[in-house]
């Protein structure tokens, strides 16, 4: 049986992507949830979650220092590249990268690295499938290895419960969890708005896109925000043979809909039977 990957993702944050996800799952059967937005995650607010199990996520290594074996002698402070020890010594995470390079020159060995928390990985059981998610701890790194954790765990329990789709919140923007979200799906579903910087944004993630053989679609939030900024991205897209699958107007019952935490395609049927939304979801599904 093969599963089908969808990333829904944007150039940058705020577009509307997660919106969009979530009116997509109640037209999926035999589906597997990920959010990948591992710095901001929040599908998990309009679907609320029984059984959730979760797990740490440790992403780097950090030093500890063994104060009854430390000889004070700063090696380790004057090959600190990144400057995260003083003298003492003493040690700043917030600027430690992980590199080693303390633990090497000790000569006491009083330096090991040890597992150090970054940020939780949770699996769950929702009204329309599995949703598996993450956070990262503010401030820390390794979001793509993060991102590459929840939907390595999301296609596990797609293999084991005999699921058909995973549909996947990627991370906005062009970074490394974007790539580590896009990486061996079949489509990408890009959500953009019709202004300068949603023009910019399209661009960049086109270009990002351009390099997996991915299938792109274009969906197009608050079509009726700029009619100048709606024609730019439709220009571009004719250039770039990309196909446009859906125009959302702005509606206030969006918003609504996630003010009080439900999906908004059932929030407003008919809505999106309105703007042809069965006609988008035959075409991500084909």
């Amino acid at each position: 049986m093969s599963i089908k990957e969808i990333a829904i993702v944007s150039g940058k944050g705020g577009t509307g992507k997660t919106s969009l996800i979530a009116s997509m799952i109640p037209y999926f059967e035999n589906l597997v949830m990920a959010d990948c937005d591992v710095d901001a995650p929040d599908l998990n607010i309009l679907l609320p979650e029984t059984n959730v199990f979760e797990k740490d996520f440790v992403g780097l290594q950090r030093p500890a220092i063994d104060e009854n074996l430390c000889t004070h002698c700063n090696l380790c402070v004057d090959h600190c590249h990144f400057h995260a020890i003083s003298e003492g010594p003493e040690i700043n995470l917030s600027k430690c990268e992980g590199c080693g390079v303390c633990e090497f020159v000790c000569p006491a060995k009083a330096i090991t690295m040890q597992d150090y928390r970054v940020g939780k990985i949770f699996n769950s059981v929702t009204e329309f499938g599995e949703m598996v998610r993450a956070r990262l701890i503010p401030g820390e790194e390794t979001s793509g290895k993060l991102v590459a954790q929840v939907r390595s765990l999301a296609l596990d329990i797609a293999k084991q419960k005999g699921r058909d789709w995973i549909l996947i919140d990627g991370s906005p923007g062009i970074a490394c969890n974007v790539i580590s979200s896009l990486t061996g799906v079949q489509k990408a579903i890009v959500v953009i708005e019709p202004t300068v910087s949603g023009l910019h944004d399209l661009a960049k993630i086109h270009q990002l896109i351009s390099s997996f053989s991915i299938e792109i679609l274009i969906v197009i939030n608050k079509a009726d925000l700029s009619q100048e900024g709606l024609s730019s991205i439709e220009k571009y897209c004719s250039d770039n043979q990309l196909p446009i699958v859906l125009r959302i107007p702005f509606r206030r019952s969006m918003v609504e809909a996630i003010v009080n935490k439900c999906l908004p395609s059932l929030y407003d049927p008919d809505f999106f039977k309105e703007i042809g939304f069965e006609d988008f979801i035959g075409i991500v599904k084909s």
